[in-house]
């Protein structure tokens, strides 16, 4: 049964601007776009709206080696690239046929039932590289 919420403009203005970004922001970047809309909003607001959102299933939640955790409001299957040095997160498509080997490889090595699958993807990006070798 869905959980019931009440109408929130401040939810629903932090949920849309997840969903227009590709970068994977955390709630820290959230909070600063939201506040230029909502200037009292505080930034647990932000943070306990793009938890439930998670919870909920609505976004992805990505811990970080950073200790902050990022958002993804794109919900179709897809992994991560982490870049080591900035942390900038890129999605990665994989083949359907690569992903279910994967998780057809795992099902064989555990005793329970996968019911997700997401990798994460660890290297340098192509920005970091090209500062590294200058």
């Amino acid at each position: 049964m869905p959980v019931q919420r009440k109408f929130s403009r401040q939810r629903e203005s932090i949920k849309r601007n997840l969903l227009e970004r590709r970068d994977h922001p955390t709630a820290d970047m959230v909070f600063a776009d939201i506040r230029k809309e909502y200037p009292n909003v505080s930034l647990g607001t932000v943070y306990r709206n793009l938890s439930l959102f998670a919870d909920l299933g609505e976004i992805r939640k990505l811990p970080s080696a950073n200790g902050a955790d990022h958002f993804d409001g794109n919900m179709v299957p897809h992994h991560h690239f982490v870049c080591s040095v900035c942390g900038e997160i890129q999605d990665l498509f994989l083949s359907d046929a690569v992903s279910r080997d994967v998780e057809r490889e795992a099902a064989d090595k555990i005793s329970g039932t996968i019911t997700d699958c997401s990798m994460t993807f660890s290297g340098i990006c192509d920005n970091c590289s090209h500062e590294h070798m200058s």
